[in-house]
């Protein structure tokens, strides 16, 4: 019989539980961290749906709503981190550093994460020629190396969006790992033409605000109620494996009012399990397994 060609040859099957087990720091089994997406947005380029109707030009709802976050919202989310002493990992677009940099010079004071986010929300990967996206990285890297005087490690495209060559393009100029895959609950080998980067999970769809409100209709309390079954889920699963949880949220969304009381409720359950987690970063992840024993993270 044909051997079925799925197509994929970016990683193979591997089942979580014939799997190679690792601690992480601390000999603590679950890794958790929160990404806040910190984005820019350009007036009169569509920033997508404004969550009333489809927009059209020159798109002002939309771009306001998201414009209120880093003006507003951005700042509830700060405070409460600050409060908790959680780290963040913050998913910045490059054009925030022109806008708004006093939002970014808020985090990058506290000792967040800084990951590459895009230039701007207002254009996705999926859309570009290989050199146009090629153009695009170079800047947000150079943009990062100037404001933060170090390169991003990792990466997330705007809209989660890639094209066929983004993987090979971020091996090639030098990022170690990237959120646009999450197709495992612990970091994977992800094949490139260039060599291997490491995919850290990244809830592209569950635990993330904009497609639990946006796409599928959840109500604040509904998202509370997934964010902390599916970490006492982890906790409970993590004394067989390691395993990452994350928390998405974006400043536009979450940093309403009404919803900075639910992620209160949040953040207070997992306070409470402080002794049991690693509170970290996808960066720190990273580094923890690329220094495993060849072999622990399956790759062929």
């Amino acid at each position: 019989m044909k051997k079925f060609d799925n197509g994929n040859d970016r990683y193979d099957y591997s089942a979580i539980i014939s799997r190679g087990v690792y601690d992480w720091p601390g000999q603590r089994r679950l890794a958790v961290y929160f990404a806040l997406n910190i984005e820019g947005f350009e007036l009169g380029r569509n920033p997508g749906n404004d969550f009333t109707s489809m927009p059209s030009a020159p798109y002002h709802r939309g771009y306001a709503y998201r414009d209120y976050g880093n003006r507003v919202g951005v700042w509830r989310i700060h405070r409460l981190f600050e409060q908790f002493e959680f780290p963040l990992a913050i998913l910045a677009n490059g054009s925030v550093y022109d806008v708004c940099p006093e939002v970014l010079d808020a985090f990058r004071r506290r000792g967040d994460e800084m990951v590459g986010h895009g230039r701007t929300n207002s254009e996705r990967q999926a859309d570009m020629t290989p050199e146009a996206e090629r153009g695009m990285l170079q800047d947000v890297r150079a943009m990062f190396e100037r404001y933060e005087g170090r390169p991003p490690a990792g990466w997330l495209g705007p809209f989660i969006s890639q094209s066929p060559q983004t993987p090979e393009l971020l091996k090639e100029l030098g990022w170690t790992y990237m959120l646009d895959w999450w197709f495992d609950d612990q970091p994977m080998w992800f094949r490139t033409n260039n060599g291997p980067i490491l995919a850290v999970p990244y809830p592209s769809m569950e635990l993330n605000d904009l497609p639990a409100y946006v796409n599928r209709g959840a109500s604040d309390k509904e998202f509370t109620r997934m964010a902390i079954d599916a970490f006492d889920e982890q906790l409970e699963e993590s004394a067989q494996y390691p395993m990452v949880y994350c928390l998405s949220l974006h400043t536009f969304l979450t940093g309403q009012p009404h919803r900075i009381r639910q992620l209160r409720r949040i953040l207070s359950h997992i306070a409470r399990h402080r002794d049991q987690i690693w509170l970290t970063t996808p960066g720190a992840i990273a580094e923890h397994v690329v220094q495993l024993p060849p072999g622990t993270v399956p790759i062929r």
